[in-house]
């Protein structure tokens, strides 16, 4: 086991070498937004005269990333239409930002930035608006629309918060202008899940039929059991030119030879598994997403931790939401597109068929059923750790009571890095990736963030 550790460290330290070098060009935590924001606002004075975004507090956002956890959690309350954590992300976060833009002077509507988004609704001139409330109404209007066929429950609590806020922000500003507020909010999110609405997501395609071949991916579930997300391919992605420099060097070539590097790929794995320790295993618990909020749940609630935490303005909320959004929705295309060009067999395929004496083996934790390469969990928080650090600093302590529900305990990082390299080796040690996939999709995440960071200006000229 020692070696195995010794191995992950390694890996990872590389990882991390590679993160840290690239996260430097992208590092802008709040304090250094807010120095470059006060300097373009002198520029951009046309809502000067209105209240604006900044002057809200960020806790509806928090209200409302938690009302959309209780409709990820799995297993799904009778009723719940699936709906996948990353794409409720992009257009949740998009949605927020484009409610309350025209009240931060120094930034700028998305439209002509993201791939096919239509115009946005615009403001009345000279007409104040409560950000808050738009806010509010952009949120429960895109939960509505996102979520179609959640439980009856779900759909109470989103009135109920929709309202309870309402009333709230009545007690603060007149009624025309709550009212002109919240049609805003609504428009926007109406406009936005529209677009939603024709990414790709909702085709119909046959049943997918896995290519058969030396060394290819079996699936991990027997029939009637369906391969997760074949045709990601077909999804649009939110912000062009996100997929550019992301193909990966494949795993070595394919072979049953004990003298092979794929063989000697596997064998970690398989090594790995006959001694984890205690936490090694709560590792492989806490990360492994079912029971929990589904893939990539858990880094919304990190998100809202995060937030609730830090305790930003609505304005910075808005921008780190949109952010991290985007990372999330791109990079789930970009890595399922990836998985299907490479079609890499699972450990547990390999092992059980190649390796003397392993018999019946079984991993630690489930296998899902998609190809190995690249991983999930590795590439979508490359992407997603990128965009935390850029909004809230690398040096971010934080712990984790994602999983309290399930009787897990805690788990603190003092950064996101830290927090990230654990996501990633979790999946080794509970026997679904080899280390070297980890290793490569860390990066090709961190390439998605870093394209959308090059690729949108929020900012203002």
């Amino acid at each position: 086991m020692r070696s195995i550790t010794k191995t992950l460290s390694g890996l990872s330290i590389l990882s991390l070498i590679v993160f840290i070098s690239c996260q430097k060009q992208v590092d802008k935590p709040f304090s250094q937004q807010q120095a470059e924001e006060a300097g373009a606002a002198n520029n951009n004075k046309e809502h000067g005269h209105l209240k604006q975004t900044k002057t809200f507090s960020s806790d509806l956002v928090v209200r409302w990333i938690n009302v959309q956890l209780d409709m990820f959690r799995l297993p799904l309350p009778a009723g719940t239409g699936t709906q996948a954590t990353d794409r409720a992300q992009g257009y949740s976060g998009i949605a927020l930002y484009e409610a309350v833009v025209p009240g931060m002077p120094a930034y700028q509507s998305l439209s002509g930035q993201l791939t096919d988004f239509p115009s946005m609704p615009s403001t009345e001139p000279g007409k104040a608006y409560h950000w808050a409330a738009s806010a509010n109404a952009a949120l429960a209007e895109i939960s509505r629309r996102l979520f179609p066929t959640t439980a009856e429950k779900n759909k109470t609590l989103i009135t109920h918060v929709e309202d309870s806020l309402k009333a709230k922000y009545a007690g603060e500003v007149d009624a025309a202008t709550l009212q002109r507020s919240t049609a805003f909010g609504k428009e926007v999110a109406t406009r936005v899940a529209n677009w939603a609405a024709t990414d790709g997501s909702a085709n119909v395609n046959p049943p997918y039929v896995s290519p058969v071949g030396f060394g290819l991916w079996i699936p991990t579930s027997p029939p009637p059991a369906a391969a997760v997300g074949p045709y990601a391919y077909q999804r649009r992605l939110m912000v062009p030119g996100s997929n550019a420099g992301t193909t990966l060097t494949p795993p070595p070539p394919f072979s049953t030879d004990p003298s092979s590097a794929y063989y000697a790929m596997v064998k970690k794995v398989y090594d790995a598994s006959l001694s984890l320790t205690t936490d090694q295993k709560a590792m492989a618990d806490y990360f492994k997403d079912n029971p929990g909020y589904g893939p990539g749940g858990g880094f919304v609630w990190v998100l809202q931790e995060a937030l609730r935490i830090s305790n930003p303005t609505l304005d910075q909320a808005a921008v780190t939401y949109a952010k991290i959004g985007m990372a999330q929705h791109d990079v789930t295309i970009v890595l399922f597109t990836s998985k299907y060009t490479f079609n890499v067999m699972r450990p547990v395929t390999y092992i059980r068929a190649n390796i003397p004496g392993a018999g019946a083996w079984t991993t630690y934790i489930p296998t899902p059923n998609h190809p190995e390469f690249p991983s999930g969990h590795a590439t979508t928080n490359g992407a997603v750790i990128t965009m935390l650090s850029n909004s809230f600093g690398e040096n971010f302590p934080i712990t984790l009571h994602t999983y309290d529900y399930l009787g897990y305990a805690p788990r603190h990082y003092n950064t996101f890095t830290q927090m990230g390299t654990d996501m990633a080796d979790s999946r080794v040690y509970g026997g679904l990736h080899y280390v070297e996939t980890q290793e490569k999709s860390l990066v090709q995440g961190k390439k998605v963030a870093q394209n959308i960071l090059n690729n949108i200006k929020f900012l203002k000229e």
